[in-house]
């Protein structure tokens, strides 16, 4: 099944030289120096060729952090601050704020900043990867093993390197609570979403199809609420894809509920359930329409013409009228007693 997910565009840095003049003064510390300001600008680099995949993306990560952290450890073991942390500035862009940057003067920063922006490059691997025609079972498990390392990513940050920061994240920015839970939870939701796509494609219990939708749904309505009281300015366009995608869901939950249904002879309930998938799904599809017309990060795509939404109208559409003809195939209780008598 060919997928779509909405993407925030990448965070945006300075160029940092790392010249420390007067501190590293030997041909090694030059050495390292010299090394950091190259293996960053190839990571940097790499967040945008398009021929890099995730193999290229660890080892040009690997390099960089192992030398960052050489700013960040305890140098002899202890719980002691690295001196080196606060020698060198960074600046980075974010997510939701436009070109407007923060800046702070703390090689942590420059760690989680970082950090972020190669979870954000998985999402848009993910996304690129699942947006093909035909997505074969390899890259479906590629899909989603991007998705759920993105959003190991953004729960490693949250819970054990942004707590260290001497400047605590701005409200509305990449590193406040608010936008790292959300981010994280869309990962886990759009992971599923290939999950859902395989037990369709293996022609999977109904029932079980049904209860994975209604929690994709429920992971969706919780990071659109994560958002709520965030800016409307910068999150508008993010939460209008959270809410088209929750109603998704739950048309596809009470569509496959409601084959369930029609298995156990409940026609009646089964009509009434396709009938609010009908509802989920156009809910859905005036969300697609204020979707494009709201301004603010993100793509300008069209969501309501991607297979994947077009694909699900037929379903519900197929699914009721079958419904609805068993429906008037089941006998009358009342009349099938008389005509015993």
């Amino acid at each position: 099944m060919t997928h779509w997910f909405h993407r925030n565009p990448l965070k945006a840095t300075a160029p940092v030289s790392f010249n420390f003049y007067g501190v590293a003064g030997s041909p090694s510390a030059n050495k390292i120096c010299n090394d950091l300001r190259t293996s960053r600008a190839r990571l940097l680099e790499m967040f945008t060729d398009t021929t890099c995949d995730p193999e290229i993306m660890k080892n040009a990560t690997d390099t960089y952090f192992s030398l960052l952290q050489g700013f960040i450890a305890s140098l002899d073991g202890t719980k002691q601050e690295n001196k080196l942390r606060f020698m060198q500035n960074f600046k980075w862009t974010d997510t939701l704020q436009g070109n407007t940057p923060s800046a702070q003067q703390d090689a942590i920063f420059e760690l989680v900043s970082m950090a972020f922006n190669v979870a954000i490059w998985h999402t848009k691997f993910a996304s690129r990867l699942a947006g093909k025609e035909n997505v074969t079972e390899v890259e479906a498990k590629d899909v989603h093993r991007s998705l759920k390392f993105a959003a190991g990513i953004f729960k490693h940050l949250k819970e054990v390197h942004i707590p260290r920061l001497i400047t605590p994240a701005e409200k509305g920015r990449d590193l406040e609570s608010r936008v790292m839970d959300t981010y994280m939870v869309q990962c886990k939701a759009e992971a599923q979403e290939v999950t859902i796509a395989r037990a369709i494609e293996l022609k999977h219990n109904a029932t079980l199809i049904a209860a994975l939708a209604f929690e994709t749904a429920n992971f969706y309505q919780k990071a659109d609420h994560t958002l709520n009281t965030l800016e409307p300015e910068c999150s508008s366009k993010w939460r209008k894809y959270l809410q088209l995608k929750q109603h998704f869901y739950m048309a596809y939950a009470y569509c496959y509920h409601g084959q369930t249904l029609l298995v156990s002879d409940k026609c009646g309930e089964s009509i009434r359930s396709l009938q609010e998938a009908e509802k989920c799904y156009s809910k859905a599809e005036a969300l697609c329409k204020e979707y494009r017309q709201t301004k603010g990060p993100g793509s300008t795509a069209k969501p309501s013409e991607q297979l994947f939404f077009t694909t699900l109208s037929g379903l519900i559409k197929n699914t009721l009228q079958k419904c609805e003809r068993e429906n008037g195939f089941m006998p009358n209780p009342s009349r099938k007693k008389r005509l015993s008598q």
